[in-house]
């Protein structure tokens, strides 16, 4: 097997309208496509990341809250790379978003950050 890239990552939200916003106006992500479901009663967004992958967003009726705190099995967070941690936690201010103090990385000496999206899914950015 020779796995070359990550595609995408899956995000169901619990309310498709105000994720949707949250990825592209606050996180600026680019449209691809936006699908709705009849049968499934759902919608799916996919988003582009620069760099290659994507985030498909997608809403159905009544999904489970996601248990994250304390940490639960499985994935842990989604990262995002930024140049300047310093103007993406601005932009993140300037939208409203609450966040945790940037930190620093023992172990590469780069710096960190974690917010969450608006159904409290743990998001990381990282200066690259």
């Amino acid at each position: 097997m020779e796995i070359r890239s990550v595609h995408h990552i899956a995000i169901i939200a619990s309310d498709y309208g105000r994720s949707r916003r949250f990825y592209t106006e606050v996180l600026g992500l680019q449209v691809i496509a936006e699908t709705h479901r009849a049968e499934r009663d759902s919608w799916k967004l996919d988003l582009a990341v620069p760099g290659g992958a994507q985030i498909e967003l997608f809403s159905f009726p009544a999904p489970p809250a996601r248990p994250s705190r304390p940490e639960a099995c499985g994935l842990r967070h989604l990262a995002f790379a930024v140049a300047d941690i310093e103007a993406a936690v601005a932009a993140l201010r300037a939208a409203g978003v609450e966040h945790e103090p940037i930190r620093l990385d023992e172990l590469t000496g780069r710096r960190f950050v974690f917010f969450s999206d608006p159904d409290a899914l743990p998001l990381e950015l990282y200066e690259a």
